[in-house]
């Protein structure tokens, strides 16, 4: 039989420690593997997201799976690559490159323990939502926006955003990648939840890339370009955000879970 090993680590990502945050598996390749052995091992791992990335002259090349599709960005993996090439790879710089075929270009910065995104700006605009969206979530929005791959619903209160119970089965069929609720929070400057069956997540613990809509969202209702952020999901996620023009810096904490081989 032939077969051929291949490093992969398990980071919690968004995380002060293990089990908390969200949990991405990252594999650092020397060539690409086929889009196909990528998504059967991102549906092996059945996390939110598989991230893979490949050394190029200045900068790692980056993509990422979730169970059932590639998707076009994802924070909380490219955090946890991030994490493993300087901590494993000896990476020296303090500022990792990265190039995404669908987003551009991306960074990460570490700061001691903490790692900060550089994301491009989502652009939303106000919506009169499609009735699946309205008949997944027991409760009307106070507002709804969509961006460029997910909805953005508004709610009055934390209260709401802990309670909620959508229906999955609905929100599968949504054209949208994801949907993301927020509200105020009780501690932090808002929290969210995020929601994406269509992708193969029915919830995902910590969305970096909802930050990226939500960031802008917030820094205009609040009047502040730095905010603390938290995400509801029962592992729940610490984020600090800084609107920066149109990029969009997330900071946070991870922790690893796990180090082995994978025979493929």
């Amino acid at each position: 039989m032939n077969e051929r090993k291949q490093k992969m680590y398990q980071i919690d990502a968004f995380a002060n420690t293990v089990f908390e945050g969200n949990p991405a598996a990252v594999c650092i390749l020397d060539n690409w593997l086929d889009a196909g052995l990528m998504q059967r091992i991102a549906a092996e791992n059945n996390l939110a997201e598989t991230a893979f990335a490949v050394k190029r002259t200045t900068d790692y090349e980056i993509r990422w799976f979730t169970p059932t599709t590639e998707v076009a960005l994802c924070g909380h993996a490219t955090l946890a690559t991030a994490y493993v090439l300087f901590h494993y790879y000896k990476y020296q710089n303090d500022k990792l490159l990265f190039y995404s075929r669908q987003s551009g270009q991306l960074s990460v910065s570490k700061n001691k323990d903490l790692l900060t995104l550089d994301f491009p700006k989502d652009v939303i605009k106000k919506v009169t939502p499609p009735q699946d969206i309205i008949d997944a979530f027991h409760k009307k929005p106070l507002e709804v926006y969509k961006g460029k791959t997910d909805y953005l619903l508004v709610y009055q209160s934390q209260k709401d955003i802990e309670e909620s119970d959508p229906n999955h089965h609905i929100l599968k069929k949504s054209d949208a990648r994801g949907v993301i609720i927020t509200a105020p929070g009780d501690e932090v400057d808002f929290v969210s939840r995020f929601f994406a069956p269509g992708s193969g997540v029915d919830e995902d613990p910590v969305t970096g890339s909802a930050h990226t809509t939500l960031t802008p969202f917030w820094s205009q209702k609040l009047g502040k370009s730095t905010m603390r952020a938290q995400q509801l999901s029962k592992r729940k996620g610490e984020l600090l955000c800084e609107n920066a023009g149109d990029r969009v810096k997330i900071s946070g904490k991870a922790v690893p879970y796990l180090s082995g081989e994978i025979y493929i």
